[in-house]
This record gives structure tokens, sequence and C-alpha cells, in this order.
């Protein structure tokens, strides 16, 4: 719905550029206010419907307009925030529900995990809260690195000073674990429920991880936190 179309739109990395014919995206503040000026930051909302767009949840109409026409009054929201830069380009930086709440900041995890990534030796990261006694929720990052003789002490301090430089202190790592691996659905999905019970020290209530991807990283996961 929104990308670069080959020869016509440039491609820019990490943006899906602009919207495609019959689709008219928006970023909404939380006040409900529609963000015309660009750069602009919000949530990514569509103003009209557009050709596919779902009609109904079978069986159940009410569900579908709680989920997509109740948090903003008269306009589809995706579930997304996103960006749009000076020429109008978008950029979805995850789900808007997906935050740590740390000493009464929200904070995005795709946005931490966005900085993470700028690191040489980082391939891939995953970011998740877990319960803190004085900021309510901590931040923790399991991250798969290309070099993996790095020392983890140097690697959180590193990464942190990555993140305060883009993002800000408040957004600080507190704990990191350097793992081989993410567990992923066979979709590739990450399965950020998992991450968020083993941050949480509630490895009996992970459920059934045999079909997972990769299932045996959940033991290898199990044991880094007992070294």
């Amino acid at each position: 719905m929104i990308s670069n179309l080959a020869g016509v739109t440039d491609s820019i990395p990490c943006h899906a550029t602009k919207p495609l014919p019959g689709v008219e995206p928006v970023l909404v503040s939380n006040d409900n206010e529609v963000l015309e000026e660009n750069p602009s930051e919000g949530s990514l909302c569509l103003n009209r419907p557009w050709p596919g767009m779902a009609r109904t949840i079978y069986d159940d109409h009410e569900r579908y307009k709680q989920t997509y026409f109740s948090t903003f009054k008269g306009r589809y929201f995706t579930g997304d925030g996103a960006k749009r830069d000076e020429s109008g380009n978008y950029r979805i930086t995850g789900r808007v529900d997906d935050v740590i709440n740390v000493s009464g900041h929200r904070l995005g995890t795709a946005e931490i995990e966005d900085a993470i990534d700028e690191h040489e030796s980082v391939v891939e990261a995953a970011v998740v809260g877990y319960p803190h006694e004085i900021k309510g929720q901590g931040i923790m990052a399991y991250v798969i690195c290309t070099n993996l003789e790095l020392n983890q002490g140097t690697l959180l301090a590193n990464l942190n000073k990555i993140i305060t430089k883009q993002i800000g202190p408040i957004a600080k790592l507190d704990r990191l674990i350097m793992t081989p691996g993410l567990p992923k659905t066979r979709s590739g999905k990450i399965m950020r429920r998992i991450l968020r019970k083993l941050a949480a020290n509630e490895i009996d209530s992970l459920g059934d991880t045999s079909t997972l991807l990769n299932p045996e990283i959940v033991e290898v996961l199990i044991e880094s936190f007992h070294e």
C-alpha cells in the first residue's frame, strides 16, 4: 500500500516511500489532529477506503469497527506508527502498542531496535520490557552479532551510546543478552512473548515451543540467563 515503484519512485533504505495509487495515508497525533507538515511523526491512518480493503469481520462487525475505527474517529487505524520526511516519504516505525513504559516514558521497541542495528557488529536485535523495581519496566535487548568475541559489557556500553545519541538517555538498555539466534515462527516472526517471559524469569510459563522454526534456541537462551 505504501511502496516505491521501480523506475518511478526513488528507493530509500528503511522507507516504504510513497503510497500506491488509490491509497491515502495520513499521520495523526494523539489528539486526533492530522499532521500535514513535513517532516512529521505520528500514528499511521488511512483517510478513505482503498482497493482490497476488508469490509467486516465475519459474524462480528462490531469488533471490526472497534479494532480499526475506534482509535481515530472517521479514519482507519493501521496500528503502526510512522515518520514522513521532508519529501513526503513514509517510514514505518512499528506497532504503536509494542511499547515499554520506563519511568512514565512510553518508548517504542522498534525505535530502540533501529538504534541498536546501527552498530556495525549487530545483525539483528529484539527489545522487550521486563519488571523493574525502580523504573516500572526495564529495557532488555537480545542481540545477534557477527563478532562472537565481543565482550558483552563493552557491547552494552557502545549500544547505549548510540541509543542516547539517537533517542535519549531514558531509552538506554538495562540488560543485554548476546545470542546466536532468536525464537521465530515458521513465517519468520520473532516470538516476543517468549522473550518477555524469559526476561521476567517466567520460564515455567513459556508454553509449547516445539512449533517454532528453531525451538532449540529457547534452551540456549535459558542457559544464557544462568551463566
